[in-house]
């Protein structure tokens, strides 16, 4: 096949385009035409992706528990994915931490350009601090009551509730092992229908990706730029070290923690993972979801990692709401980051309580709205660093949250293949589109 009809290529050459028109678009003043006849392309992709999730969930769960015949399986399962997703989010804390340290990024920012920050941004800092009051109010065992719906039907009608799902589609597998063989293998048979069905659509839908990550990419730049590309500029350069920070902590974290988890658990070479996960990684990026982003990510690892649909449609769907791999990871740059700019010295034990804090608000901010910014603010109050520094990052966020997003795509595949391999639910992959 030539490159240029390869799936990761044409949503590269989407990225690149959009990138190009959005900064065309904010020099000719071009913006209204770029909000009101592009950016609702990329809105109508999203929302197509969004469409299917909770369907392939449910389907593909409920299948993958019905065929295991055996709920200590499942069990077992379960104990290795929520061990090895908290290893890996304490990880991504501990490098986000010590890239920090090192950079240095907060003691670099000049005096003025933080009071101009703190003052541009204070609005959206009450905003949200507002959210996380109301988080906070929801006491400490409330993520753990909201896994359990009242009404099915309600579980299904956004994707927010995707743990939710998940459980719906757990009891409906345990309960097909324990009836009549001849009915359960009826049920499995509609179920695995609905999945093929569903898989299909997936695969049209991916037709359009390049046109959909074009739009959100320009979308992305003139949301940035605004009128004023100098001033968007100017500030990139003015949040360089931090940013940077952020960066090679993901990177670090990509090709260091996942190395040493396929050395454990797999004997996936990391290339080869990369060449059959990338679609999933820029579309991560472009959408900055993991929840529109799941059909494709359980498409490729299942069809191109080879991981048994099984171990995909249960540790997936479970990774994409509590694993925050890229999110946890920035949370110790940015609680650090604030701190070195307002002037404080944090201790080797208040950047333990970050670790802490921090590890356990990726799982308790599971299914809140803005949880990133949420988690944060928990993270701060920890270690006493006042709220109104977010003010400072809030400028480049929506671009660090792009990559924070492809690496918690990246760390949902990467544990999916650990848990598979170690599992003997996994076959030889088509790493090529």
């Amino acid at each position: 096949m030539p490159w240029y009809k390869k799936l990761h290529w044409q949503i590269i050459i989407g990225l690149i385009l959009g990138l190009l028109w959005g900064l065309f678009s904010t020099q000719a003043g071009l913006n209204a035409f770029t909000s009101e006849f592009i950016r609702p392309f990329g809105t109508i992709f999203v929302n197509m992706l969004q469409l299917i999730a909770i369907p392939l969930v449910l389907a593909s769960l409920v299948v993958g528990v019905a065929k295991l015949n055996d709920i200590t399986k499942l069990s077992r399962m379960g104990g290795k994915t929520l061990g090895i997703y908290f290893v890996t989010t304490m990880c991504a804390i501990t490098i986000g931490l010590v890239s920090v340290n090192l950079i240095q990024p907060g003691n670099a920012l000049p005096e003025e350009t933080r009071d101009e920050l703190l003052l541009s941004y204070q609005e959206n800092v009450d905003d949200r601090r507002s959210n996380v009051e109301d988080a906070l109010d929801r006491g400490r065992l409330q993520p753990i009551v909201d896994i359990v719906p009242q009404n099915a039907i309600n579980a299904m009608t956004s994707n927010a509730n995707m743990l939710q799902v998940v459980f719906i589609a757990l009891l409906l597998g345990i309960g097909i092992i324990q009836i009549n063989q001849k009915k359960g293998e009826q049920l499995v048979s509609f179920f695995d229908a609905f999945n093929d069905v569903i898989i299909k659509i997936v695969d049209y839908i991916m037709l359009l990706a390049p046109y959909g990550v074009f739009a959100l990419l320009a979308a992305v730049i003139i949301d940035l730029a605004g009128d004023d590309l100098a001033r968007a500029i100017d500030l990139l350069f003015a949040l360089g070290w931090y940013s940077i920070a952020v960066i090679l902590g993901l990177i670090v974290h990509l090709f260091l923690v996942y190395t040493v988890l396929f050395k454990i658990f797999s004997n996936m070479s990391l290339k080869d993972f990369f060449r059959g996960i990338r679609p999933a990684m820029l579309l991560g990026f472009s959408t900055s979801s993991s929840a529109a982003t799941l059909p494709v990510t359980m498409e490729r690892v299942e069809r191109n990692l080879g991981v048994h649909e099984e171990v995909a449609s249960f540790v997936l769907p479970v990774g994409a709401t509590i694993n925050m791999d890229g999110t946890s990871l920035y949370q110790a740059v940015a609680a650090v980051f604030i701190a070195q700019a307002v002037g404080m010295d944090l201790s080797l034990a208040e950047q333990l309580t970050i670790i802490l804090t921090a590890t356990l608000a990726s799982i308790g901010a599971a299914g809140v709205p803005g949880a990133g910014i949420i988690m944060l603010v928990i993270v701060l109050n920890s270690v006493n660093v006042p709220v109104e520094g977010i003010a400072l990052i809030l400028g480049v966020d929506r671009i660090l949250d792009m990559c924070r997003t492809a690496v918690n795509i990246t760390g949902d595949a990467a544990v999916s293949v650990a848990v598979a391999s170690s599992e003997g639910k996994i076959v030889a992959g088509n790493y090529d589109d």
